[in-house]
C-alpha cells in the first residue's frame, strides 16, 4: 500500500520548470453529507495517483485520480448503496496570478490532499445515490420496498377529492 499523505509537500519533489512527477499515495476521504444523509468512501483510505508538473516560475499543475465506492443509503429505497465514483480532478496553482489561478488547496508548497480529495469525490458523486440503476423505491401508499414486492402489488385508489362537489350534485339529483 502506498504511503499515506493527507498533506503533501511539493517542494520535496525538487522539480525544475517543465518537469513532472507521479506519486501513488493513500489519502483518507472524510465522510460527506448529501441530501441530509451521511455517506462515506469505501474504503476511506483511498489509493490515489497524483501528477505534479512544475510550471515556469513558481506554479504547479496538479492532477488527482482515484476510484472508490460511495457507501450510504439508497435515495429511493433506503437499502445500502455503494456506487463506484471515479475521480479525475485538476488544479492549477500560480501564485500571484489571480484568484482563478490560485488553488485553495495550496499553502505555500504544501498541498492539502485530503481536502482536495474529499471535494473532488463530492463533485464526482452521482446526483442520486442508488442501490441499482433501476431501483423502484418505496410504495407511496404503504412504504413497502417495491424492489422486493410482488409484481401485482398495488392499492385501490379512492375517488378523486376534486370531484367531490360534482359527485354530491349527481347524488342529489337521483
Amino acid at each position: 500500500m502506498p504511503a499515506r499523505a493527507d498533506d503533501f509537500d511539493l517542494a520535496g519533489l525538487g522539480l525544475s520548470s517543465g518537469e513532472a512527477k507521479r506519486r501513488e499515495l493513500t489519502v483518507r476521504i472524510a465522510p460527506v453529507v448529501l441530501a441530509g444523509e451521511r455517506f462515506t468512501a469505501d474504503p476511506q483510505d483511498v489509493e490515489v495517483v497524483l501528477d505534479v508538473s512544475r510550471m515556469t516560475g513558481t506554479g504547479h499543475a496538479l492532477r488527482l485520480r482515484f476510484a472508490t465506492a460511495l457507501a450510504g443509503p439508497c435515495m429511493r429505497c433506503l437499502n445500502p448503496a455503494a456506487p463506484i465514483v471515479e475521480v479525475d480532478a485538476r488544479e492549477v496553482d500560480q501564485p500571484g496570478g489571480g484568484a482563478e489561478l490560485e488553488s485553495p488547496y495550496m499553502t505555500g508548497e504544501v498541498l492539502d490532499l485530503a481536502a482536495w480529495g474529499r471535494d473532488a469525490f463530492l463533485l464526482a458523486a452521482p446526483e442520486q445515490v442508488l442501490c441499482r440503476p433501476d431501483c423502484l423505491g418505496l410504495c407511496p401508499e404503504c412504504a413497502v420496498n417495491l424492489n422486493e414486492a410482488e409484481p401485482e402489488h398495488h392499492h385501490e385508489r379512492g375517488p378523486d377529492p376534486r370531484w367531490a362537489k360534482l359527485r354530491g350534485l349527481l347524488e342529489d339529483e337521483s
